[in-house]
């Protein structure tokens, strides 16, 4: 049978394909069937491409070659090709050259099927250019984002696609959702299957609130919700082809929640809130919390913000970001949008600190790339030129270097650091505290050095006590309206490594002018962000009585 491939390979004569003969008849052998499966294209891929660079290929001969083969193949092989040679580039943490031509080859073929009468299938399809679209080595492990640098290009293939036109579609609901009772105190279901570190207050003010009768749910804790929010694709199915026995175990497990709350407060815009909007609401309210990473991953983008009432962020630059994402959030269908802080309880903080603290520069969170711990050590070395009686603590777990290859580059740039740093007694790492305040006790300045945040509690925390504040103009949100240095005083805000040792020691030339501002940062911290400031917010986004 004659091999479809055979007229691209006839075509191939440009001087670096011809000298690869080897690999021209791993082609050959491989592509021995008019129609390979899926799976037998993507193998293709990776072994072509791993046959070119043994052969001598630098990997951009071989990317360009790869990609220039599939332009020239049938629609399914040019998706695989490119897919497949995108995905071993992510993995390896490296940024795809012809990434937008990948997922866009994919979305072809899912609108293909999508218009061929088969939903089902392009479903398939849309999910697997999701999941390159928003891997986290692009977005999450790394100190830059496509999708935050430009939302409008890097969303504009799925906003193309029949298919993803298909997803986002908005559904509404059939009744709006009822006045909070009057008659009876207001029933408030919290759900969530994230980070339950940020409903404490919550939980503890509303479950004690006399007009309130409250419930509480963590979906990995629930025997039926736990099993469903395992798999995004079932998601992606019942989006794109409007129902699905998934769906109706959503519906089976969701309505009795339904029916009995007034109010639905769902905390992380990710799958449990994707589960919740997969179904009518009926007449009960429902309210959204979006943090940050929800804004660079594909959640977003499978919540139907048509059955949502009322959308909090965090912070108006991250509503800023969102609102960019998802452009639908400005439409008529668009819920309403708050901007809340974070719930604190700040009175903790407060503890007395010794003298030498002035000294010791703190930065808590190193989990993750996104928080940059090498633009802190930057800033130690300019302070050690000045005084070497300066140092960094650093609080928490380490990086995850089994997430992706941008976070081991990172880890292996930042170890070559630290060498350098904790061999002359500048860096110290204590891992996780279970006690956060008592650890601030030691910290004189405490550091933000994010590429990204939402709100930043550490930094809070840090300034509430009583710590000299100092944070990055966080580069994600550094070109928007919004950003650090709205959400904080401007002069807590610096631009470069530079800047921020040069605060540093103006702040801590003395113990008693460190203390003075230490303390003016505390008392702003207080004013602005504790529990007792922000529980008005969250007792008007729920429409309460409000009370001590």
């Amino acid at each position: 049978m004659r091999n479809p491939l055979d007229p691209v390979l006839r075509r191939a004569t440009s001087p670096a394909v011809v000298r690869h003969r080897a690999a021209v008849r791993l082609l050959r052998g491989v592509t021995g069937t008019p129609i390979l499966p899926s799976r037998a294209r993507g193998a293709l891929a990776h072994r072509l491409r791993t046959g070119m660079t043994q052969a001598g290929w630098t990997p951009a001969e071989a990317r360009a070659a790869l990609a220039a083969l599939a332009r020239s193949s049938d629609s399914r092989t040019r998706a695989d090709l490119l897919m497949r040679e995108a995905s071993d580039e992510l993995a390896a943490g490296r940024t795809p050259p012809h990434l937008t031509e990948a997922v866009r080859a994919e979305l072809a073929v899912a609108d293909e099927r999508f218009t061929g009468g088969d939903p089902r299938a392009a479903g398939r399809h849309l999910y697997r250019a999701l999941r390159v679209l928003f891997h986290r080595s692009l977005h999450f492990d790394r100190l830059t984002s496509p999708l935050a640098d430009d939302p409008s290009a890097f969303l504009a293939p799925l906003r193309d696609s029949v298919t993803g036109q298909a997803l986002l579609a908005p559904r509404g609901r059939r009744t709006p959702a009822a006045e909070a009772p009057a008659d009876r105190p207001l029933r408030l279901l919290v759900l969530t299957n994230g980070n339950p570190h940020f409903l404490r207050e919550i939980r503890e003010r509303y479950a004690a609130h006399p007009a309130v009768e409250f419930r509480y749910l963590h979906l990995t804790d629930d025997p039926t919700a736990g099993p469903l929010i395992k798999r995004v694709d079932p998601i992606v199915d019942h989006l794109v082809t409007g129902s699905s026995p998934y769906g109706e175990r959503v519906e089976e497990w969701l309505r009795p929640h339904l029916d009995w709350a007034d109010t639905l407060f769902v905390d992380w815009c990710v799958a449990t809130a994707a589960l919740v909007t997969l179904v009518d609401p009926g007449d009960t309210r429902v309210v959204i919390r979006l943090h940050s990473f929800e804004a660079l991953s594909f959640w977003p983008h499978l919540v139907d913000f048509s059955r949502v009432d009322d959308l909090v962020f965090v912070s108006e630059h991250l509503r800023e970001l969102v609102t960019a994402v998802s452009p639908d959030l400005a439409g008529e269908d668009a819920p309403r949008l708050h901007v809340i802080a974070n719930a604190m309880d700040l009175d903790v903080y407060p503890r007395p600190k010794d003298p030498s603290a002035r000294f010791t520069l703190g930065l808590v969170g190193v989990g993750a790339v996104a928080k940059d711990p090498r633009w802190a050590l930057e800033v130690l070395r300019e302070l050690r030129r000045a005084d070497a009686r300066y140092r960094l603590l650093l609080i928490g777990d380490g990086l995850k270097t089994s997430a992706s290859g941008a976070v081991r580059d990172y880890q292996a740039a930042l170890d070559r650091d630290l060498r350098e740093l904790e061999t002359a007694g500048a860096v110290t790492r204590v891992g996780h505290v279970t006690d956060v305040p008592e650890a601030l006790t030691r910290v004189g300045v405490i550091l933000s050095t994010s590429v990204r945040e939402s709100f930043h509690c550490a930094l809070v925390e840090g300034a509430a006590s009583g710590a000299l504040p100092v944070v990055r103009d966080w580069p994600f949100f550094a070109r928007q309206r919004s950003g650090a240095r709205t959400l904080f005083p401007a002069d807590w805000v610096v631009g470069t490594p530079e800047e921020a040792a040069q605060r540093i020691l103006a702040g801590t030339t003395g113990e008693e002018q460190w203390r003075t501002a230490g303390g003016s940062a505390a008392a702003h911290a207080r004013a602005t962000w504790d529990w007792s400031v922000t529980r008005h917010d969250f007792d008007a986004l729920f429409r309460l009585p409000d009370r001590p």
